[in-house]
């Protein structure tokens, strides 16, 4: 069987082999240093809370160094609306993600939306996933694909004394669901942490891709371990509740009060919401995703409401 043919058959549930890589790679010098740093993931083409996300740098005593870490095209698959987001973050540094990735893949391979999406996700909302990226895929120009296709898939920065590995997935995958809320509660997962600290030099991973906020500290054989995963700064995070969510990580305490945090060898380590116009967000969302659309129905209740989900099950334990 082709590449293609195996990625086709499992369209959207499978991580293809372009996305792996070891947790070795992490243990370089780093690619950049920053008293404080934003990660944002999961923009989701929205810009208002891109928007929200600039206006709060305002509030630092320092510009900090904004990455954003894959998915920040999304629900943008209109070509006024895609280019209003590229322009937007073109200033800062980007990695892929697998919407990134999966834009400037050509569209015969077959990988759907690259979400590697676990068997607990029906198989509709796989389907309606594949759609969007394929009418994302339509409105994309090919210098955008080109661009998109060539960006990093990790960064490692210096912030403080801590080595920072900035993933969209996890360790060992662009689209890895190994840093997801649940699987970092699993205790089997505890040698492959320890693997991976061990592995990667790294003190803290910053993470996105599962749609679902959380922050674990770990002590491990090899040396303790933070991982914060951002969830969404597009979309909401939380039940009743429509800010986004960012991680900051920084030297100094924030100006916006976190959702919740740790502070490790004088490093702040935050959730910050981003309060963005919820209002505009939604109007130009059901502008270009109606009733009926793969996005509307994959999406509309989280956006109008928020998730099935809680700050208490985000917070560290």
């Amino acid at each position: 069987m082709t590449l293609a043919a195996a990625l086709t058959q499992d369209a959207g549930r499978v991580c293809p082999l372009d996305y792996t890589y070891a947790p070795d790679v992490f243990a370089r010098a780093a690619d950049f240093a920053a008293e404080t740093l934003y990660v944002v993931g999961g923009l989701y083409g929205n810009a208002a809370a891109l928007a929200a996300i600039k206006e709060m740098t305002a509030r630092e005593t320092s510009l900090p160094e904004i990455v954003f870490n894959g998915d920040f095209h999304w629900f943008d698959a209109e070509p006024r609306w895609f280019a209003a987001i590229d322009n937007g973050i073109a200033p800062y540094r980007a990695m892929r993600g697998n919407v990134e990735t999966e834009i400037a893949r050509p569209s015969d391979v077959g990988a759907g939306c690259g979400c590697a999406y676990p068997d607990s996700v029906a198989q509709d909302v796989v389907a309606r996933s594949n759609d969007i990226l394929a009418l994302l895929q339509k409105v994309t120009p090919s210098a955008a694909r080109a661009r998109l296709g060539a960006l990093p898939m990790h960064l490692v920065a210096q912030v403080g004394p801590l080595s920072v590995g900035i993933v969209h997935g996890d360790a060992a995958a662009l689209a890895g669901w190994r840093f997801a809320h649940d699987e970092l509660d699993n205790p089997k997962r505890q040698n492959w942490l320890a693997d991976v600290r061990a592995r990667s030099n790294v003190d803290v991973f910053a993470s996105t891709h599962t749609c679902a906020a959380a922050l674990r500290d770990f002590a491990l054989p090899g040396g303790r371990l933070t991982i914060i995963n951002n969830g969404a700064a597009g979309m909401p995070n939380f039940a009743g509740n429509h800010a986004g969510v960012i991680t900051r990580i920084a030297t100094t305490p924030s100006p916006h009060a976190p959702l919740y945090g740790v502070v490790r060898d004088g490093v702040h380590i935050d959730a910050l919401a981003v309060e963005y116009d919820s209002e505009a967000f939604i109007a130009r969302f059901t502008e270009r995703w109606p009733p009926g659309s793969p996005a509307y129905l994959s999406y509309y209740m989280r956006i109008a409401d928020g998730p099935d989900y809680t700050i208490a099950q985000a917070q560290p334990r």
